[in-house]
């Protein structure tokens, strides 16, 4: 009798919340709630597509190669891009093709580090001298879901669960002079993609340079984002481990194979829900990471749990990253399959007092002698609100390759941030905007051993006014 009394009880108290709150409200609240949620799910597979729409606009199609033909200015407004290598991303799609080949190069006149995704960005493979060719070069065979036939030889075959995603292919140039980039160009074209269909006279690959253009796939925390996220649902196959998210999608009006129409309020609701999720993710970039060197301001900008999963594909049964997944997705893109391998992050908010970096101040990062790189380093400055380049600026790193760098009598390179040049002039800044929050990533390509076991540290990022 008690336990029906207390349940009497509850219900009466539901009840008086709900004559208390509207039921317009209600429902609104339910909404944001699960906006917020799916903003969190979709991340990567959003990304991609915006990256895709990006290229769209830019002429671009499925089963083609985008292509900066010079090192890429503050209009790649990817997230956190690389301005130091010449770019190529191959996005694919085998629904009407089939099979679709990925062909690399071999490394003799230059040498590529690239990562093949399926569109939640989970690493399919990786090429290169890093990757499963290891330099030779090699036909990447990308499958479609449930595909089952026999695998001709010769390919290296890529199983993917999703019909579209891309290849990230970074070109690298020996220095950043026009001479050595037009050759990591010229290199870079030598990648092909067709379909398997074609394989015994295969079609020309079709490059798009979109060097030039407003390539803009930043997050939008607003209602638009849904709509990238309905063409996903539309245009792939549900995962097993996603179906829990068709009713709560089809609740804000997506849902596959109908027109994803929100109303007004509904529009409301949604824009609601994903600046909440911004608002939580900002913060845990802010707090969630733990130092990379001890007690340094230097973070890998994913978790281990996520980068394992992206590698394998969520194999761990008891485990599903979607948090930390969408948090590392929302400032940058790519599934890297054996990250350290051909290349190594680590990223910076704060300076060593722990304040967030402000554009207004000056700063100084000393990179000691000997950084552990095999090919480059670099330390690159971008919008900590965008996680893309800052726009309208001319420059946003200096790297070891950088023609001119200074060193210093240690071999050690001091890089300076700052809204102006230092007084020792232009040759190692990295310009910021005043009045506006930046974030620093500093790669290491070919990463070695002193970088892993910490023989090597890089101080942080220290303000000098």
């Amino acid at each position: 009798m008690k336990s029906v009394a207390l349940l009497g009880a509850g219900l009466i108290s539901l009840l008086a919340v709900s004559d208390s709150l509207a039921l317009d409200d209600i429902v609104r609240q339910q909404i944001e709630r699960r906006a917020t949620e799916a903003v969190i799910w979709g991340m990567p597979a959003v990304n991609t597509d915006l990256m895709f729409q990006a290229f769209r606009k830019a002429g671009g199609e499925a089963n083609q190669i985008a292509l900066w033909s010079r090192l890429p200015s503050w209009k790649n407004q990817t997230l956190t891009p690389n301005p130091d290598t010449v770019y190529l991303i191959p996005f694919f799609d085998t629904k009407s093709t089939g099979p679709m080949v990925l062909e690399f190069p071999p490394a003799d006149t230059g040498s590529i580090t690239a990562n093949i995704d399926n569109v939640w960005q989970v690493a399919l493979e990786d090429a290169g001298p890093a990757g499963a060719d290891k330099g030779a070069g090699g036909k990447y065979l990308i499958l479609p879901p449930g595909y089952s036939k026999k695998v001709p030889a010769g390919y290296i075959p890529l199983r993917s669960d999703t019909f579209t995603g891309y290849a990230l292919i970074r070109s690298t140039p020996k220095t950043g002079s026009e001479e050595d980039v037009a050759k990591a160009v010229a290199y870079g074209k030598r990648v092909k993609l067709y379909p398997l269909s074609t394989a015994s006279k295969p079609q020309k690959t079709i490059f798009v340079d979109v060097v030039d253009d407003l390539f803009d796939a930043t997050i939008p925390y607003d209602a638009a984002y849904f709509v990238s996220l309905d063409r996903v649902v539309q245009s792939e196959p549900w995962l097993q481990r996603d179906r829990a998210m068709i009713d709560p999608l089809k609740s804000l009006g997506i849902e596959k194979g109908k027109a994803f129409k929100p109303d007004g309020d509904v529009n409301e609701a949604l824009s609601a829900g994903a600046r909440a999720a911004q608002v939580w993710l900002e913060y845990q970039r802010q707090h969630i990471f733990a130092p990379y060197f001890e007690s340094s301001r230097w973070f890998v900008p994913a978790l281990p749990e996520g980068i394992q999963a992206q590698s394998d594909n969520f194999a761990k049964a008891d485990s599903y990253t979607t948090d930390s997944r969408a948090i590392t997705y929302s400032m940058g893109y790519v599934g890297i399959k054996h990250l350290g391998a051909g290349q190594f992050y680590i990223m910076s908010v704060r300076d060593k007092a722990g304040d967030l970096l402000d554009g207004t101040r000056r700063y100084r990062l000393t990179v000691p002698a000997n950084a552990p790189a095999r090919q480059y380093w670099s330390a690159t400055v971008y919008d900590a609100n965008t996680h893309g380049f800052i726009r309208n600026l001319e420059r946003f790193s200096r790297a070891s390759n950088t023609p001119g760098l200074k060193r210093n009598g240690d071999g050690s390179v001091d890089i300076n941030f700052g809204p102006v040049a230092p007084p020792d002039g232009e040759t190692n800044w990295i310009p910021t905007m005043t009045g506006q929050r930046f974030e620093v990533l500093f790669r290491l390509y070919g990463p070695e051993k002193p970088l892993f076991d910490k023989s090597w540290v890089l101080p942080d990022i220290e303000a000098v006014q």
